[in-house]
């Protein structure tokens, strides 16, 4: 298992992906053990992501989970130090782990907007410090590499019932660019770029469908999906794969000069 079925390889490659338990970042440490990468998965779903690293070395691959909250700045310290020591290294990073939730700004509690913020931006920048900590030359790893930090394209434009998740997303866009301007002026060899998926059949996904039908935005599930794909010029769902092949180019060496960027796998949506 050295390379996935589109011809990229991560052979040698130790890659961390936080919220990997499930949805896209289960599809994720999937594809990069196909890659040739060896994974560790991240997640506050233990019994979840325990079964997700199963499924991986059942298949020939290799991976190892790590309860993790990400919110957590020794948490942090502890897996970046527990990839270097189980895996040899640490070459890929993948800040995935998020939350959303659907509510009109008049109805959204200072709590649920700071929650959100606490996973899907504090998250981000705990990520962002502590592995360039390890990755920089001189850290326990030492080679550089990759870290791919997840947005949204709620984090290009506005959503009705979406305004804190918008908010979060938006922050991660820009802590993107300030560490790759950062890193890349002080010579550490890790390139930062961000992904930004659009409306994708994951849990996260089926819960913005039912969000948008309990905020009146929709008649049901059904004409939700619908009206999506109709603002989509492709036309079509997109799928957990299509954003997985996004992040497998961004964590190779087929990628040396792209940081700072927005990917983004929306079927054209953000274009129109």
């Amino acid at each position: 298992m050295t390379q996935s079925s589109i011809g990229i390889s991560l052979a040698g490659k130790a890659a961390l992906i936080t919220g990997a338990a499930r949805g896209l970042g289960a599809e994720m440490a999937h594809t990069f053990a196909r890659a040739g990468a060896s994974v560790i998965i991240t997640d506050i779903l233990e019994k979840e992501g325990q079964a997700t690293a199963a499924e991986i070395n059942n298949s020939g691959g290799t991976a190892v989970f790590i309860r993790h909250d990400v919110t957590s700045e020794s948490d942090w310290e502890n897996v970046v130090a527990s990839a270097v020591k189980q895996l040899g290294g640490l070459d890929i990073v993948v800040n995935n782990a998020g939350i959303e939730i659907c509510s009109l700004f008049e109805n959204t509690t200072l709590e649920d907007f700071q929650r959100i913020l606490d996973i899907n931006v504090n998250g981000v920048f705990l990520g962002l410090k502590h592995a360039c900590k390890v990755m920089k030359p001189g850290g326990t790893a030492g080679k550089g590499g990759s870290i791919i930090n997840l947005s949204s394209v709620a984090g290009l434009r506005g959503y009705s019932g979406l305004s804190a998740y918008c908010g979060s997303k938006g922050a991660v866009k820009l802590l993107t660019k300030a560490a790759a301007v950062e890193f890349g002026q002080l010579q550490y060899g890790i390139r930062v770029n961000s992904i930004h998926p659009g409306l994708i059949p994951t849990n996260m996904g089926e819960a913005v469908l039912k969000g948008f039908v309990d905020l009146g935005l929709g008649a049901d599930e059904a004409a939700v999906q619908q009206a999506f794909e109709r603002g989509t010029p492709l036309g079509m769902k997109g799928e957990p794969a299509d954003i997985a092949k996004a992040a497998l180019f961004l964590a190779s060496d087929q990628s040396p000069w792209v940081t700072g960027a927005e990917i983004v796998v929306d079927g054209g949506s953000t274009a129109c």
